[in-house]
């Protein structure tokens, strides 16, 4: 049930979802895709027929190929020294609007935060890390309305008197994963999860469930596609654009996505950012070319991977 991406293809769609089949294809191409698996569009459909319940030796597989990503890192989810952080995804054969929204940071918590700080040298970025978690948990998981937390954040902001998250220091953002615990708590009647690995379970299980919800439904009546095909649900090794100056997040095209013309890479980026804050609308995103002045040797690698795809 439960694919690394070296071992899937492009060929591969209807198992893996367009986003993990393509993901392994660009693994088997060699390109520099961050590692992890993709755990299969039959086991949402299993999980919702059987009572919406993992199927039974899904954790075992899981648990298996969690180890073998913590390997290959070097690192470990939730530890409290050097932590492996993941991204959860959803990716079912035909892209769809309902579908659950990224995870970004898991693996999060009180303890790793720290070990995150203390490892990069960089107590703001861990805390903006941390806070970011806790807002996507609680919105896309369990269900907590962003807007609570986007308040909280636009009030921080108005108290010190910036305009941009940016602006805020380490200790403000240290304070705001505690506030946004708080509305977490006061929402659902319980802590914010400590324990990665029910992050983890959790995540994944809101992966199969938005399958099932009203919006995408609707979406599959209307263009005819099939309610049994499921989604996959796609674990993967974080990377980060909010470590500075010297990193970024962006969008990009290998041709122009209105002529279809193949000219200079085309797309949007932010520095210091991680890729919600691009498709949000909270900050205005640069033009792609100008990536070439801000950071020449990414840009550089960006251009040859897209020449690849090509």
């Amino acid at each position: 049930r439960v694919y690394d991406f070296s071992e899937g293809g492009r060929e591969m769609r209807d198992l893996l979802g367009g986003k993990g089949a393509n993901v392994a294809e660009m693994t088997r191409l060699g390109l520099p895709v961050p590692k992890g698996f993709t755990i299969t569009t039959e086991t949402c459909i299993e999980y919702l027929r059987g009572d919406h319940t993992f199927p039974v030796g899904l954790t075992r597989e899981v648990t298996a190929h969690l180890a073998a990503l913590e390997a290959a890192a070097g690192k470990k989810l939730g530890d409290s020294a050097n932590p492996l952080l993941v991204s959860v995804r959803s990716g079912a054969k035909f892209s769809m609007p309902g579908m659950m929204d990224t995870v970004l940071n898991l693996g999060l918590n009180d303890e790793s935060v720290q070990g995150l700080a203390a490892r990069t040298g960089d107590r703001r970025f861990a805390y903006d890390s941390y806070r970011r978690f806790i807002q996507m948990f609680g919105d896309v998981v369990a269900e907590v309305s962003k807007e609570h937390f986007e308040k909280a954040l636009s009030a921080m902001k108005a108290r010190r008197r910036v305009e941009q998250d940016v602006d805020l220091s380490a200790d403000d953002l240290k304070h705001l994963a505690e506030v946004f615990k708080d509305i977490y708590r006061e929402h659902r009647g319980e802590a914010f999860p400590q324990d990665p690995r029910e992050q983890l379970d959790a995540s994944i299980r809101a992966v199969f469930e938005s399958w099932d919800n009203r919006r995408a439904r609707g979406y599959r009546r209307l263009n005819r596609i099939d309610h049994h095909l499921g989604t996959a649900a796609n674990v993967q090794q974080m990377v980060f654009g909010n470590t500075g100056t010297n990193s970024g997040t962006g969008v990009a095209f290998t041709r122009n996505n209105v002529t279809g013309e193949k000219a200079e890479p085309f797309g949007d980026f932010l520095i210091n950012a991680q890729g919600e804050d691009v498709v949000a609308g909270i900050r205005t995103p640069r033009p792609l070319a100008e990536l070439k002045d801000e950071i020449p040797e990414a840009y550089e690698q960006l251009s040859r991977t897209m020449d690849q795809l090509e």
